[in-house]
């Protein structure tokens, strides 16, 4: 957000800060949020560059459609295991799950 935005926003009252802020979350906290949503990008990614449907990866996975929508959208209910047996039935490497997870560090 612009600084005139923040200022224009505190000066009407609202408080402006980032959404770990918001959340009260612990720096690992938010760490595992940015992973989570990270391999959940990569998976919509691979999927679409495959051109498979949700359908057809769920069945890769023993699954349902929903479930990959969630897994997609970043649910916190979709564990991480989940994730990447997602991510390894899309066709991803270890490597490239591991170029996800680098470049959140970076």
């Amino acid at each position: 957000m612009d600084r005139k935005k923040q200022k224009r926003l505190e000066a009407a009252g609202w408080k402006a800060g980032s959404p770990a802020e918001f959340l009260g979350l612990t720096p690992e906290e938010e760490q595992l949020v940015e992973i989570h949503l990270s391999l959940s990008m990569k998976l919509r990614e691979l999927r679409r560059r495959r051109r498979w449907t949700q359908t057809v990866l769920a069945k890769r996975l023993g699954s349902s459609q929903s479930r990959v929508a969630k897994m997609e959208a970043g649910d916190r209910s979709v564990s991480l295991d989940l994730l990447v047996r997602g991510l390894l039935a899309a066709g991803a490497t270890p490597r490239d799950i591991g170029r996800v997870l680098l470049s959140i560090a970076a």
